[in-house]
């Protein structure tokens, strides 16, 4: 399956591999190590914290490798809709908002970047500027207004 990434969010991706392949992987590789040199691991606290730890970095690895591997960067597309790495403005009530929209594993609320699979995202696609759409959320009815589409 597709991922459509920013070259921003592929780039970081891509870089959080690297790390977690050629540092983090040695560093568990060591807590491993030094737990099972205090002897029995059967009631090693330190030896099973550090192979769960082993565990959870493995599953990031392979969920990273597997979305660069199928990562394609988005072209910019000007066609006044709303799709994946549209920048949208909205306004919601007097309140506005600027977001891009980007695939799940790319979401930073921090720096503005919305799942175009969230309630918003997902209603928010194909738009154009002057829709507007409706999201329920925590059980209230919220109208946004797209303003710009870039």
């Amino acid at each position: 399956m597709i991922k459509h990434l920013t070259k921003e969010g592929f780039e970081k991706l891509k870089k959080e591999l690297d790390f977690l392949k050629n540092v983090k992987r040695k560093e568990v590789a060591e807590k491993i190590n030094l737990a099972a040199a205090f002897g029995d691991i059967s009631e090693n606290a330190a030896y099973d914290a550090a192979k769960e730890e082993q565990g959870f970095l493995e599953g990031r690895i392979a969920d990273l490798t597997k979305t660069v591997s199928q990562a394609e960067i988005i072209k910019s597309k000007k066609t006044g809709k709303v799709q994946i790495g549209s920048f949208v403005q909205v306004a919601l009530n007097n309140d506005k908002e600027k977001f891009q929209l980007v695939e799940p594993e790319e979401v930073d609320v921090m720096e503005g970047k919305i799942s175009y699979k969230s309630p918003l995202g997902e209603r928010l696609l194909g738009q154009i500027k002057g829709n507007k759409v409706v999201v329920f959320a925590s059980g209230k009815k919220l109208e946004y207004k797209v303003l710009e589409v870039e």
